[in-house]
């Protein structure tokens, strides 16, 4: 019996191991704390924490580079939340991608951790809601440009090309679109609001007002 539990033992640690491996070919991975969760939400394999880790309020963001609605809302409310609710160490923030608009969404998802690699991911988001086309699939985010944005950031292109080309992160992103379909986020944006006495969740480009609303009740 005491054979078959290590077997078992064994086993079980290497298909733990298995699913790490395939969700991160390798250990320059800045951010893959797999315990991480944000209320119901795993957040593993999501962006850096923009802001305090420490704050009692978080907010899930589920968004694609490609969305016209996630680009107002990047321009129109997240600044003003950044301003009252991050920057004070109320709130902070974690993008998780739901990357299903066009074919360019999934590599420019895969693109800001190949950013993040380099501790540049929070730059190269902002820059691909900066520069975001009304085309989807319009050739804004296709490889050619995505490299160039990390160009124009001073990032190593040598490992970055490589990181982009090899698909490095593509299980990551699958990973996290899954996430959004299990906590039926079916848009973009999406929003799931988390404190130590639950979460709220929000769907579309909502102005300050709403978030300020909610907020207010958690902080």
């Amino acid at each position: 019996m005491n054979k078959i539990g290590v077997l078992i033992g064994v086993i079980v640690i290497a298909i733990i191991a298995g699913i790490a491996t395939s969700l991160s070919s390798s250990s320059e991975t800045v951010n893959l704390d797999m315990s991480r969760t944000h209320g119901t939400v795993s957040t593993s394999m999501g962006s850096p924490i923009l802001g305090d880790p420490n704050a009692p309020v978080t907010i899930v963001e589920f968004g694609d580079y490609q969305c016209h609605q996630c680009y107002n809302w990047f321009h129109n409310t997240k600044p003003a939340i950044h301003r009252d609710y991050i920057e004070t160490g109320k709130v902070n923030l974690v993008f998780v991608d739901l990357a299903f608009l066009g074919k360019d969404s999934s590599k420019a998802a895969q693109a800001s951790y190949c950013a993040e690699d380099q501790e540049m991911y929070w730059e190269y988001h902002d820059i691909l809601y900066t520069s975001q086309e009304p085309q989807i699939d319009g050739g804004w985010a296709n490889v050619e440009r995505l490299k160039a944005f990390a160009f124009n950031l001073g990032l190593d292109m040598d490992l970055f090309d490589s990181c982009l080309d090899s698909g490095k992160y593509s299980k990551r992103v699958q990973y996290n679109i899954q996430q959004a379909k299990e906590h039926g986020v079916r848009g973009t944006p999406g929003f799931i609001i988390v404190s130590s006495e639950g979460q709220e969740q929000l769907g579309g480009a909502q102005p300050f007002s709403v978030f300020k609303q909610i907020l207010d009740t958690m902080v």
